[in-house]
């Protein structure tokens, strides 16, 4: 018999699961991590020990309700942790647990993948030593360590503050915090983000946290280069005041998050340029239904919201599950809940225009550096194919081998889309994206397929 699958069991999929559970379906829930909870709530591993506070701060009540839920429903619903999703097609999933390969049918999915770390390279940034800001939290949560004694965190968006103040708090050495937006673009922000004055608040604090334990926070300046031989030993950066010089060893940056799409691709969405997220993402209605009849969509994989919407979004996306199914919902919990997504939506429209991207960092990004480490394809490789006449990104990727590595471009692919839109003269909207191709990740040699 098919199934009701849930890929991801972070705050979307989680919520996705009970409502479909409250409402006496078993789905499959399908997640690659040990443990539910996603990257916001991630959970240490059993035999740590330390506290939600700790580990979660202010979001400990909600994680720990989370993980909670999670734990209560496991009787309940076919929970498969560990297990990769590396290729989907009409109404089927490729799974990998351990070196197991399996095929799952599916009649109805709710794709809840996620997002990573928007990384816009600098000279040096494949040095060890140089993390995202999403490695560098998993680091600390996951693992119970710092990346480097002495830690520089840069780029822009919430997230920076967040994990450089979690690591401050634990006790880690944080040299300073590069923020590539002025204090103008926020300040100019601020109306928008009234909308949520709590969520507001706590940026506030780890903002002016920082600063009242001595922690330099620098706005308006931008990551020049990473400099060491065998390790990270200092970085290069400048603002409005001129070139900077760092002794560190270690380095966290990022630009924002961008959501993991690729298996929506797969599986036969359409997808939309969304100038907000600065992204192509798949199309999908407030209740969360795709352009696929039985494909649905939630949480920051289908864009960047943040966890509490992606709790809101999983449920919604959960209750158009039933409604398609036959089910009698309560249609005023779905009004409810579109109605707080919005009003998140035009806060999150705020947070955009506090963190600006960097709109220089295409043109300003030397011909060495390297965009794809997968495949070591340099700016300047790129730029040679935008001069032979190709612009839209996979034909370029069929020149170079851009986003053609390990990572299928989840690292490299915004950044190689900003150089080819500079380099062509083009809106980014009009580069086009990358095609997903599967495996979305490595697969292991020697594979045993289940009967």
């Amino acid at each position: 018999m098919k199934s009701v699958v849930i890929v991801g069991a972070g705050p979307a999929g989680i919520r996705a699961a009970q409502t479909l559970v409250a409402h006496g379906v078993r789905p499959v829930l399908l997640d690659e991590a040990a443990r539910g909870g996603g990257q916001i709530y991630r959970r240490q591993p059993a035999n740590f020990k330390r506290s939600a506070v700790k580990l979660y701060g202010f979001e400990a009540r909600k994680a720990k309700a989370l993980h909670q839920t999670i734990d209560e429903l496991r009787e309940q619903l076919d929970y498969r942790p560990e297990t990769l999703v590396w290729n989907a097609e009409a109404g089927t999933l490729d799974t990998l647990h351990g070196r197991l390969a399996a095929r799952l049918e599916f009649s109805r999915v709710i794709v809840a993948t996620g997002a990573t770390d928007r990384v816009l390279p600098v000279p040096g940034w494949t040095l060890p030593g140089v993390y995202s800001l999403g490695a560098a939290q998993i680091a600390l949560k996951f693992q119970g360590c710092a990346i480097g004694e002495r830690v520089v965190f840069a780029g822009s968006g919430p997230l920076l503050y967040l994990v450089a103040y979690q690591y401050a708090k634990a006790g880690a050495k944080v040299v300073a915090v590069l923020d590539s937006s002025p204090f103008s673009a926020q300040a100019r922000a601020l109306p928008g983000l009234l909308s949520q004055p709590a969520t507001l608040a706590k940026g506030i604090y780890y903002r002016s946290w920082l600063t009242a334990h001595g922690i330099p926070v620098h706005q308006g300046a931008t990551l020049q280069r990473v400099e060491g031989e065998q390790r990270v030993q200092s970085l290069s950066w400048s603002n409005s005041n001129g070139a900077h010089q760092l002794d560190c060893d270690a380095v966290a940056f990022a630009h924002g998050l961008r959501s993991e799409t690729q298996l929506a691709d797969l599986l036969g969405c359409a997808f939309t340029w969304n100038p907000l997220n600065r992204a192509w993402l798949p199309q999908r209605d407030s209740a969360g239904r795709s352009s696929v009849a039985e494909v649905y969509l939630a949480g920051d994989g289908a864009g960047i919201m943040g966890a509490d919407a992606a709790e809101m979004a999983g449920e919604r996306a959960a209750l158009a599950v039933l409604e398609d199914m036959g089910y009698v919902i309560a249609p005023k919990r779905g009004v409810q809940l579109e109605q707080a997504l919005e009003r998140i939506n035009r806060f999150r429209q705020g947070l955009e225009r506090a963190f600006v991207f960097p709109q220089s960092w295409a043109a300003d990004t030397p011909d060495a550096a390297m965009i794809c480490r997968c495949e070591e394809v340099r700016a300047g490789d790129i730029r040679d194919v935008v001069r032979e006449g190709h612009w839209e990104i996979n034909r370029v990727k069929a020149h170079c081998r851009v986003g053609m590595g390990r990572c299928q471009g989840r690292m490299c692919g915004a950044a190689a889309a900003e150089i080819i839109a500079c380099a062509s003269q083009r809106s980014i909207s009009d580069i086009g994206r990358l095609r997903a191709q599967a495996p979305i990740k490595p697969l292991p040699f020697g594979l045993e397929v289940e009967p």
